[in-house]
């Protein structure tokens, strides 16, 4: 029993296990992110953002270098990391990447461009003041559109044709109708080839005066289309007002060197789709007066006229739905006009927009010969029957003097009687005596 106590004695206890264990669970508890991580996060994310819309990628790799330096002073003082690893990692990791991020965001500040780039437009100081005030520059101008080789600008000087205009039909009663009804006269076929299709070789030069009142057709355009209007001479638009035919948009033209292409003149049928469609076949006053046409001209917002470039109504119809029916009713009397054509799909797509408007009429070109007059001839005359003249009747008989009427008129003598003017008296003349006959030749007081 001794020996058993004293065995019982030498046995060292064993230490006792806590029942959780620490160490893993206060880094696990340290691995979870706080408040604090994620309000510094915020604030990264936040600066990140703020330095590279204004300094850029340099920028950006200052403030990740300032976060991570944060980040390491965070773990050295004994603080709780807010990273998920252990503060001497955290440490290590933290003032490693300031480093790396520092010296990367100063090579990326020093490079070429960098500084200019950082610095683009932003305002300047001038370094000796000045009492006169620097007045702001005037914005630039966003480019607008610009001319065409189908719609370029009025030329600087006026040519007249050569030639005075021709169209293909003369009379003008086939297109005294509805646009439905004389749609229905254009023959239906498929477009030529492009082949050969040059504006000037074709079409003449831009904008050539075949009316010949002495202005380009642009001019003119300019004149009928814009209200009111400036002119410089008698030709020249220099200011004007258009409501836009193709989209409604009021337009202020300006004449100037960045202004001007934001009202062109847009042919109604483009040249190189009328090319297509049996303008090959005419002469070259036909395709001279078509480019020229008043009937196939409108002035429009440059920007829908480059949009619809060559369009037939089929791939193009003005935005503005109001004008649908008169522009296509334009587009079918420009192609009966000068006898050209149009597709299968640009048929349906005519008939599409011409059937909300069926009495939409027809328009006449301006260049179609006025028709002659119609000269009625006279009925023929009667004949003229020529009776004989009849004998001269005879002159009627004097009608015989009156008898004078008995007057009482007394004359004492001869001197009384030239007194009354009555001398010479005649024999039978009242107040005549016989005494005043001395010679006895009926007439007394004669002498």
């Amino acid at each position: 029993m001794g020996d058993q106590m004293m065995k019982f004695g030498r046995q060292k206890p064993e230490p006792a296990k806590p029942l959780i264990d620490t160490s893993s669970t206060a880094e696990k508890k340290a691995s979870k992110p706080t408040l604090s991580t994620w309000v510094l996060g915020g604030l990264v994310a936040f600066f990140a953002l703020m330095y590279a819309i204004l300094g850029g990628f340099p920028a950006i790799l200052v403030i990740l270098g300032m976060a991570a330096l944060v980040t390491g002073v965070y773990a050295i003082s004994g603080r709780r990391p807010w990273a998920s690893v252990s503060a001497r990692k955290t440490t290590a990791i933290a003032v490693a990447a300031s480093l790396v991020f520092f010296i990367s965001g100063g090579v990326a500040a020093a490079a070429p461009g960098a500084a200019e780039t950082a610095l683009a437009g932003q305002p300047t100081a001038s370094a000796t003041p000045s009492a006169t005030p620097i007045p702001s520059p005037s914005p630039t101008p966003t480019p607008g559109p610009e001319f065409s080789e189908e719609a370029p600008v009025d030329p600087t000087t006026v040519t007249a044709a050569t030639e005075g205009a021709s169209v293909v039909v003369v009379d003008t009663s086939s297109t005294d109708t509805t646009a439905l009804t004389l749609l229905a006269t254009i023959p239906v076929k498929g477009k030529a080839a492009k082949t050969g299709y040059e504006r000037t070789g074709m079409f003449g030069s831009a904008w050539i005066d075949v009316d010949r009142n002495g202005c380009d057709t642009r001019n003119d355009i300019l004149s009928r289309d814009l209200n009111p209007t400036t002119k410089s001479g008698t030709c020249r638009v220099m200011t004007g007002y258009l409501v836009s035919p193709y989209t409604a948009t009021p337009i202020a033209f300006v004449r100037g060197q960045d202004t001007s292409a934001l009202v062109q003149i847009d042919h109604v049928v483009a040249l190189s789709n009328a090319w297509q469609t049996g303008a090959q076949q005419l002469t070259q006053a036909q395709r001279v007066s078509l480019a020229n046409d008043p009937l196939n001209l409108l002035a429009v917002d440059g920007r829908s006229n480059a949009q619809k470039g060559d369009g037939d109504t089929a791939t193009w119809l003005p935005s503005n739905k109001a004008i649908r029916c008169s522009y296509v009713a334009r587009q079918v009397s420009v192609k009966a006009t000068y006898g050209l054509w149009v597709t299968q799909a640009e048929h349906d797509a005519m008939t599409r927009v011409l059937g909300s408007c069926t009495g939409e009429k027809a328009l006449t070109s301006s260049f179609t010969p006025a028709p002659a007059p119609v000269v009625v001839a006279p009925p023929a005359p009667a004949p003229v029957v020529v009776a004989p003249e009849p004998a001269p009747a005879p002159a009627p008989a004097p009608a015989p003097a009156p008898a004078p009427a008995p007057v009482d008129v007394y004359y004492e003598n001869c001197d009384a009687v030239r007194a009354a003017g009555a001398a010479p008296i005649s024999e039978g003349s009242p107040g005549f005596q016989p005494k005043f006959d001395r010679d006895k030749d009926g007439i007394g007081c004669d002498a």
